[in-house]
């Protein structure tokens, strides 16, 4: 039998909506024992008292941020917290040894002048910036593996990268003209009590947002550039829009073929990129991905199609 020395593990906002996501992964992973959860909200109580699907599963207290208890408790912490609030405790835990796995978007960036133009915030760490490797394995498997700081990727430019991915890779499209038409559900707004997010505003429409200066649109240029081969950002053309379901996210991504590229190879430019990758799913046959079939999941589902007319 193989015996697995677990790393301890703590998350810091473990009562939002990407808190309960990590606690349910991390609870029956056999290479993490979660050490500490902390709420600000929710100080004192039990984390199956919130969320009572886990009772008997996770049996830990919430606590109040401490940064010296976090760091005498855990080997690696990941921070789920609002933009502006990460950049201002990240560095804290750094500074005492704990390496930080961040989900907003302070470390996300390269250039401090995009990411304050997007974020409408002034960064107070932005020597960190260089450092910081965006955590899309995907991309950058072997620069994660050995940070220290690791930036979650946002929501859309998940899915949206990982379309662009092997097609920029290989050269086979137009960098210019790409589209990017995204459908989100309404989790991805976070669990803070907002009118425009509540049941009676969501149900039975469906609706575009955000439709010029979305802030992920910032993100996806800076690492569609790196897929490139360049070092400045690839503007695409990006719209997200807001669906009546509780999770899961789809982006349709248009873009040209090079004039002297055979359509005929693009499955083969997406079987040689991900070749390996456990949790990307090549559709085939005409089949196309789902949210039903990837909410709740790891996996994205990708198909690629070029039409002949355009």
């Amino acid at each position: 039998m193989i015996m697995m020395n677990k790393k301890r593990i703590g998350i810091v906002g473990a009562t939002g909506y990407v808190g309960v996501e990590l606690v349910r992964l991390l609870a029956s992973h056999p290479g993490f024992e979660m050490t500490r959860l902390v709420s600000q909200s929710y100080a004192g109580q039990r984390f199956a008292d919130i969320y009572p699907s886990f009772t008997r599963l996770v049996d830990l207290p919430l606590s109040g941020l401490d940064v010296d208890d976090l760091a005498a408790a855990c080997d690696l912490v990941v921070t789920a917290l609002p933009h502006g609030v990460s950049a201002a405790v990240v560095p804290e835990l750094l500074e005492r040894g704990v390496k930080v796995l961040d989900h907003s978007g302070d470390f996300r960036y390269r250039d401090v002048n995009i990411y304050e133009k997007a974020y409408k915030l002034s960064h107070p760490r932005p020597d960190l910036l260089a450092e910081a490797v965006y955590g899309l394995p995907e991309i950058y498997r072997d620069k994660i593996a050995a940070a220290r700081l690791v930036a979650n990727p946002g929501c859309y430019p998940t899915c949206s990268l990982l379309a662009l991915k092997p097609l920029l890779e290989a050269g086979v499209i137009r960098t210019s003209g790409i589209i990017i038409d995204a459908v989100s559900g309404v989790s991805g707004a976070g669990r803070k009590a907002d009118l425009a997010y509540s049941f009676c505003e969501t149900d039975a429409t469906f609706k575009a947002y955000s439709v010029v200066g979305h802030r992920h649109t910032s993100e996806i240029e800076q690492e569609a550039g790196f897929m490139a081969g360049s070092s400045d950002p690839l503007a695409v053309t990006f719209t997200p829009h807001l669906a009546p379901m509780k999770r899961g996210m789809l982006a349709t991504v248009y873009a040209d073929l090079q004039p002297d590229v055979d359509p005929a190879i693009l499955p083969s430019v997406f079987q040689k990129a991900y070749a390996g990758e456990y949790f990307i799913r090549l559709m085939t046959g005409g089949h196309l991905p789902e949210t039903r079939h990837v909410a709740y999941t790891n996996f994205a589902d990708l198909a690629v199609f070029a039409d002949a007319r355009t």
